[in-house]
């Protein structure tokens, strides 16, 4: 007998869609486009795995996701949303759905994530409740919607997270959304930046030290572990550590017990650890400056972020998001127009989003008029960034100098560096072209379709979210 698919989704071409191709892979499905009659159908019939949207005409799919409990309380729930933000990928989270698919996503993983709610069958429980949380992370770019379904899948356990990425993409944001959406938001979240510490002080400042320990020790002081016991601890910048710091952070990360700098006794400390690095650690390791077993220690979930040049669709956002905050601040109220949108969003932003609110900053400041427009941005800021977008070679060369500048790679390794630093968005762009499809794009360049599946995993870009759905 055919599994039955319950599917909740008002655009009738997306319904028809997916109806068809779960359909061919032998699923009996049926389609509904509203709230209430998702409901009378869960009374009068069993279904085995449920697909939602969220923003129906008659309400919120995952607001309402209690009467499906109430219905259906071991039935498995797929979420699809085109709001496609870290909030409502943490409420898909806190429903307890069993996957979260922004939209547009690739079909066949779609029919794969079926499979598996049917063949796993997992319990459910009630719905935590919606979590109107301030979240600090904005943007619904492709290269975005990754970054928020990483940080839903480690929200409920421990797993050691380091996030990669350039300086002012945001990694501290990332460490604080995982504390404050996880389990362990009651407790301490402490953050310590290894390049700002004197390397002789490290060790102090991370485990803490006993009176006497050293010159100048008159008192006892508590380190970062025992001040995040029972919280989170945010290690940015984690690889400018020391050697002989690294070797005691390792050994604090697999015995879960530190001892204070001139202390006998150890001591247990219970926190989860969030690293993050602008650095490449892999050619670090190669030359010895960094452990190889420290690495795959902290490497247990990595998170990228990308730069602001990769995900440009989401600078109207921020934008508008941080002349909010500037007002906020006791800057005068601004807004922008369109036109000022699409002249930032030419700009190389080398300092990324960290930039790009000292940016709006200044504008909120010195603009004339409330309305800030291309005059304005071009009469504040300086020419030096503003990109040429007619002349594709110098927008090339431009990014590969800054690429060069912001990266020191061991020698001997510049070449692989600089070839692992650019496959990234040139996937991105033939997934793009050729819409997600996988086929087209290994022979547009130029491989063999196992081995762009096998770079896009490593790469961790999805796909599914460049499909473009008519």
């Amino acid at each position: 007998m055919a599994h039955e698919v319950l599917l909740v989704e008002d655009d009738k071409s997306i319904a028809t869609v997916i109806t068809e191709a779960l359909r061919d892979e032998g699923y009996d499905v049926t389609a509904c486009d509203s709230l209430a009659a998702r409901d009378a159908l869960l009374a009068a019939r069993r279904f085995d795995v449920m697909l939602t949207d969220v923003i129906l005409g008659d309400g919120d799919g995952l607001e309402s996701i209690g009467r499906v409990r109430d219905a259906a309380p071991d039935m498995p729930v797929i979420v699809l949303s085109a709001q496609n933000t870290l909030d409502t990928a943490v409420r898909a989270s806190d429903s307890h759905a069993f996957e979260y698919f922004p939209k547009p996503f690739d079909l066949d993983e779609l029919a794969q994530a079926v499979g598996q709610a049917v063949a796993n069958r997992p319990s459910a429980s009630s719905a935590d409740g919606d979590q109107d949380s301030a979240l600090p992370l904005i943007g619904r770019s492709p290269a975005m919607q990754g970054v928020y379904r990483m940080i839903t899948r480690v929200l409920r356990n421990d797993l050691t997270v380091l996030v990669t990425g350039e300086s002012g993409t945001g990694k501290e944001l990332v460490a604080e959304a995982i504390h404050e959406l996880g389990a362990r938001k009651t407790g301490p979240f402490i953050a310590v930046n290894m390049a700002a510490i004197p390397h002789d002080l490290l060790e102090s400042e991370l485990f803490g030290h006993e009176r006497g320990a050293f010159t100048g020790a008159v008192t006892q002081q508590i380190g970062k572990f025992e001040q995040a016991n029972g919280g989170t601890l945010f290690l940015d910048e984690i690889g400018d550590m020391p050697a002989e710091a690294q070797t005691r952070l390792l050994r604090a990360l697999q015995s879960g017990r530190i001892r204070r700098v001139g202390g006998r006794q150890e001591i247990g400390v219970d926190v989860r650890i969030v690293a993050a690095t602008n650095r490449d650690l892999e050619p670090m390791i190669a030359d010895g400056r960094f452990r190889e077993d420290l690495f795959y220690r902290l490497n247990v979930v990595p998170i990228h972020l990308p730069p602001l040049r990769d995900r440009r669709e989401d600078i109207g956002a921020l934008v508008r998001h941080f002349l909010v905050q500037a007002s906020e601040e006791g800057l005068p109220r601004r807004q922008i127009a369109e036109a000022g949108i699409s002249a930032l969003s030419t700009r190389r932003w080398p300092g990324n989003v960290r930039e790009l609110r000292n940016v709006v900053f200044r504008l909120a400041l010195l603009a004339r008029d409330e309305v800030i427009d291309v005059t304005t941005i071009e009469d504040c800021l300086p020419q030096e960034n503003m990109g040429n977008p007619h002349d594709a070679r110098e927008v090339f060369e431009v990014a590969l100098t800054d690429w060069l500048k912001s990266n020191r790679p061991a020698n001997g390794s510049l070449y692989h560096a600089a070839l692992a630093s650019f496959e990234r968005p040139l996937f991105e762009h033939v997934l793009r072209e050729t819409e997600g499809n996988q086929l087209r794009a290994a022979q547009m360049l130029g491989i063999n379709r196992n081995t762009l599946r096998k770079r896009l995993s490593d790469l961790d870009i999805a796909p599914e979210v460049f499909v473009r759905r008519r």
